[in-house]
């Protein structure tokens, strides 16, 4: 990937200026090495009239890889070839916007020991990208360009030549022009905006990021008419970090109007005095939905497949309307850990006479789990490879046969709401898939066809507007035909 910054001069102001304000010899090839590959500068012309500096960066695919976001697993098959196989060697996006700040730091802090004077001054300035991916197309191109000064050509690039019935791709070729900038202001524009185009980022967007975005949009963002998408995109969606960077840019536009200091304006507002309460764990508010659940099918005998730890056991043991409590999981260290948190060696009789736990696996059927008014798989399916899920439908809802059975699963559209959590990630490093809202339904619709089940669904958590809630969970019930025409077979 790569691109050039071109600007021309005379005699009394020599293009090749450009070098001095760039900090780099237009009689010098340059290289620099960077997290993610090797930069290189150089200048494919330089003279008085004209002067282009090119930054091409190679990226390393493996530390790409090994520095980004290739943890956790995803539930695309192709996921780690897609690692390697991508557009990052070839279009301009945030790793290119990180290398101009790498290579270019001090031109963009406008710092020119040489030559003091050159970077407050304007340049005629052409910039052009070949390869820009832009998600939203050239209209937002134009959006994000124009208002800062440049006039904008901004051409799609086809899906491929040979064949322009396919139509355009999702990127362009852009070219850049002004006279009224300094090189400092069109460096900082590349930096914030290229990755809003691409609105992608490579790495993890920590808060630190707040503080940069506002550094390189010094003078331009607060009144800039996109500024929030600018800023959401940037943030890669992180609503609590584009919450704080429209705070204070706001801050920032109040100050100007006012012609006052930003902390004069900040200080106006007394500080908050009152305690905030903290937000009910998701992991409790997850419980609570799935024990008034059973509460509300009237479940008595229930099943926990995949207790794990016994969180939801020990809550199912406080409430003496659930007579019997079975837990269930593969893993022989989960049960121990959970024996201990129920304190079984030292629980009365009468207690200890409502809980059991037992080793099983849910992908195959077992007689054990038959006759119970109810069974939970809370956070469990994900845990599996697609291609072991019918298994466990049947074991379950073929087999064992409950009333009522109660599934979570994390709803991974809210994912870009966890302020905790690297972008492409998911929540857990065992999780094999993580579904949308249409994808678990689908699936849960189809199961409950298959077996009998009406099925319906509850948001568990805060429902966003936009992403929905961050766990969501199916409460199937047996019908009521289902059951009689069962027991009427029973009693036969």
């Amino acid at each position: 990937m790569f691109l050039t910054i071109s600007t021309t001069g005379t005699p009394e102001r020599p293009a090749t200026d450009l070098g001095y304000l760039l900090h780099k010899h237009p009689e010098k090839a340059q290289a620099f090495s960077t997290s993610y590959g090797r930069a290189h500068v150089l200048y494919p012309e330089a003279d008085d009239q004209r002067c282009t500096a090119a930054l091409l960066l190679e990226v390393d695919a493996v530390a790409l890889v090994r520095r980004g976001k290739g943890k956790g697993r995803g539930g695309a098959p192709d996921s780690a070839l897609a690692q390697y196989v991508n557009d990052r060697p070839y279009a301009a996006s945030s790793l290119l916007a990180v290398a101009l700040s790498a290579v270019f730091s001090s031109a963009m802090r406008a710092v020119c020991a040489a030559k003091p004077e050159l970077p407050s001054q304007p340049r005629p300035l052409r910039i052009e990208v070949p390869a820009l991916p832009a998600r939203g197309g050239p209209e937002l191109v134009r959006c994000l360009f124009e208002p800062l000064g440049w006039t904008v050509t901004v051409e799609p690039v086809a899906l491929d030549s040979e064949f322009p019935e396919w139509g355009d791709s999702r990127y362009v070729r852009l070219e850049l022009e002004s006279t009224r900038l300094t090189v400092a202001e069109a460096l900082r524009h590349l930096y914030v905006l290229l990755p809003v185009l691409d609105d992608a980022k490579h790495y993890w967007v920590a808060s630190d990021e707040v503080d940069k975005l506002l550094r390189a949009g010094e003078g331009w963002l607060p009144g800039h008419p996109e500024q929030k998408l600018i800023t959401s995109r940037y943030l890669s969606r992180r609503w609590s970090l584009t919450r704080e960077a429209m705070e204070r840019l706001e801050l920032v536009r109040l100050a100007e109007a006012d012609d006052s200091e930003v902390e004069d304006i900040d200080n106006a507002v007394e500080a908050e005095t009152e305690t905030e309460e903290k937000p009910t764990p998701l992991a409790v508010q997850r419980r609570e939905a799935i024990l008034e659940a059973l509460r509300a099918a009237g479940a008595a005998r229930v099943l926990d497949l995949g207790c794990g730890q016994g969180q939801l056991v020990q809550a199912l043991l406080k409430d003496p309307k659930f007579t019997e409590i079975v837990g269930v999981d593969v893993s022989v260290r989960a049960l121990t850990i959970a024996s201990r948190r129920l304190k079984l060696d030292r629980m009365g009789e009468r207690m200890a006479s409502r809980v059991q736990l037992f080793q099983g696996s849910l992908a195959y059927t077992d007689k054990r789990l038959k006759g119970y008014d109810a069974a939970v798989l809370s956070e469990v399916i994900e845990h599996l490879d697609l291609p072991r899920l019918p298994a466990l439908e049947y074991a379950v809802f073929g087999a064992a046969r409950p009333r009522t059975v109660l599934v979570t699963t994390p709803n991974v559209e809210y994912n870009v709401r966890w302020e905790s959590l690297p972008a492409g990630h998911v929540r857990h490093g065992d999780h094999r898939f993580e579904w949308t809202r249409q994808e678990f339904r689908a699936w849960a619709s189809a199961v409950a066809e298959r077996h009998g089940y009406d099925v319906e669904f509850v948001p568990v958590g805060p429902d966003d507007p936009e992403v929905g809630p961050p766990t969501q969970m199916a409460v199937f019930t047996l019908g009521t035909a289902v059951i009689r025409t069962e027991k009427e077979a029973k009693a036969a």
